[in-house]
């Protein structure tokens, strides 16, 4: 039988896609795959595509015809074309464009994109070119797939996705990363992902300010890098609330191990890093109630309604106060996250659709 050989493909690449390329690459390798994986140079950096035994062309976040060009190239003599992400399936699909022999395109959707207006109809556009050239489309939620299906795909799945955990040695409530967080004889609250709008940090300042009566006043602590650093900044200084921004950390494990209660406010997440990292350490999860993070934590957290700071400011209180009840969480984030798929069963699944689509 001759080596099957599979492209992957990144675009912007968020944390969950990437790290999951990293996951498939190095499962897929194991098993006698030649991965090649196309992305931007900075994202090879950040999770060694290489290390994990893929081949490595780097491709421009900016498009344009020689990004094509350089993507039909390491598109030559593949079985399998898997793009991660609207962007990655966008420039996959064109690529493969008038091809006489294409190799089968796999697109999978790790998220969705939320716009308004003409933007909002030129995202819908380009979700229905992209997945109706895609042999099969693999969703990461319930919601993703069925979305998919809406946009005109062939063939949508539900697809087991797994991103392995920390394997740095992490300590619960360390004093040491506590300490150095400031936060030796108070709460410690810990939220995670890039300083953007769809993250809901001003939902979670205003939470913050709703609960800085309590004694002591709780620390929040944000980590993550965005274009709203310096507005969320002045409201902290201007407001005088207990909330430190630490930017981006290769640490963010042994952070979330510290902290007392873990907090997601996104606009919209499907299966969430900080959300199954939590869960995995026994951290207490408050988390809006979108996406697929219902069907992600089950019962194993606290969920809000997006945009309801005092929903959420009381949730985080409630937690504070009951310290029976966080332990209830701990205990249940650990046992719902044995029901999560593992690497292997991840790798198995996505490699039975490249012998699906190949004939193998």
């Amino acid at each position: 039988m001759t080596q099957l050989r599979t492209v992957q493909v990144l675009g912007g690449g968020s944390a969950g896609s990437s790290a999951h390329v990293r996951s498939l690459a190095s499962g897929l390798v194991a098993r006698g795959v030649r991965v090649t994986v196309c992305a931007p140079a900075e994202l090879d950096h950040a999770y060694d595509f290489r290390g994990a035994g893929a081949y490595f062309v780097p491709v421009p976040r900016l498009g344009g015809p020689a990004t094509l060009a350089m993507l039909r190239n390491a598109f030559i003599g593949a079985d399998v074309v898997h793009a991660h992400g609207l962007h990655a399936s966008v420039r996959a699909t064109l690529a493969l464009a008038g091809g006489v022999r294409a190799p089968a395109l796999v697109t999978t959707w790790h998220t969705r994109g939320h716009a308004d207006g003409a933007r909002g109809g030129l995202v819908r556009l380009l979700e229905r070119r992209s997945v109706r050239a895609a042999a099969v489309v693999l969703g990461t939620s319930s919601e993703l797939v069925d979305r998919a299906r809406r946009r005109g795909a062939r063939d949508a799945r539900l697809a087991p996705v797994s991103v392995p955990a920390s394997r740095a040695p992490v300590c619960l409530h360390d004093g040491k990363a506590r300490a150095e967080l400031g936060a030796v004889d108070r709460p410690l609250l810990m939220a995670v992902g890039a300083l953007v709008p769809e993250r809901g940090y001003g939902m979670l300042l205003d939470a913050a300010r709703v609960w800085r009566d309590l004694d002591p006043q709780p620390l929040l602590v944000i980590a993550g890098e965005g274009r709203e650093r310096a507005a969320l900044q002045r409201r902290i200084e201007e407001e005088g609330l207990a909330v430190r921004l630490i930017g981006r950390r290769d640490d963010v494990a042994e952070l979330l191990a510290a902290a007392d209660v873990a907090v997601l406010t996104s606009r919209w997440e499907s299966r969430s890093l900080l959300a199954q990292e939590a869960l995995r350490l026994g951290v207490p999860l408050v988390a809006t109630a979108v996406g697929g993070v219902p069907e992600l934590v089950g019962d194993a957290a606290e969920l809000v309604p997006w945009g309801d700071a005092e929903a959420l400011a009381t949730a985080v209180r409630g937690l504070l106060e009951d310290v029976d009840r966080r332990m209830d969480l701990a205990a249940a984030g650990r046992v719902q996250a044995r029901t999560w798929p593992t690497e292997d069963e991840t790798i198995a699944h996505v490699l039975s659709v490249y012998d699906e689509l190949v004939g193998r």
